[in-house]
């Protein structure tokens, strides 16, 4: 039975369920390090990934970004089609703690900042989801964490009471806005702060 503190636990995905990294990708097809790291650092970064979270569609960026570097053509050309290989192995005990939380009686569900067209890719490929009873992807909402807007949201199309809630997410400025909305949260180093910040609400796994 589900604590009398708590019903419902939000979880983010990158980092939190699964690894991510473009460095996954572009190894394979970089095998100068001296090159990966300068492509890494300056062509296809992160900071030109997180417009995809926001909604922009990889047909705009990449035209933009081989304007930018008409030489990697090929290479940046490769990221949309080939973008489930970013994905690395799931966190270590993540897989299971959604399994025995749900298992429990607690509410599942998301909250990511995810590309809507890689979601649509990675989404098929992850069964864990499928203990979720609902997922906001920032790229079909058009709206990001730390975005108070977005935890408005899921407050109101989950159904949800905040403070009954657990949000875990590994960037800090989403914790701090998720407990400024009104939720219970805790910065995810691991599974032990996790189970840690639980057992502070009553729970026990």
């Amino acid at each position: 039975m589900p604590s009398p503190q708590l019903e419902t636990v939000i979880f983010d995905v990158g980092h939190v369920l699964y690894d991510w990294d473009i460095r996954y990708l572009y190894a394979k097809l970089i095998p100068d390090p001296d090159r990966l790291e300068w492509f890494l650092t300056n062509v296809v970064t992160r900071q030109w990934h997180f417009q995809h979270d926001a909604r922009r569609p990889f047909v705009e960026t990449k035209a933009e970004l081989i304007a930018q570097y008409p030489a990697e053509a090929e290479l940046i050309s490769l990221y949309g089609p080939r973008w489930l290989e970013t994905i690395g192995e799931p966190v270590p005990g993540m897989t299971e703690l959604v399994e025995t939380l749900a298992k429990a009686g607690y509410r599942i569900f998301g909250i990511t900042n995810f590309s809507a067209e890689f979601w649509a890719m990675f989404r098929p490929t992850a069964p864990v989801f499928d203990l979720f009873e609902d997922i906001i992807v920032s790229g079909e909402e058009k709206m990001m964490k730390p975005d108070p807007a977005i935890y408005a949201l899921a407050e109101s199309r989950f159904g949800i009471d905040p403070s009954q809630a657990l949000f875990i997410d590994d960037q800090p400025k989403n914790v701090a806005a998720a407990r400024d909305a009104g939720f219970n949260a805790v910065e995810f180093t691991g599974r032990p702060a996790v189970e840690e910040e639980l057992a502070k609400l009553g729970v026990q796994v």
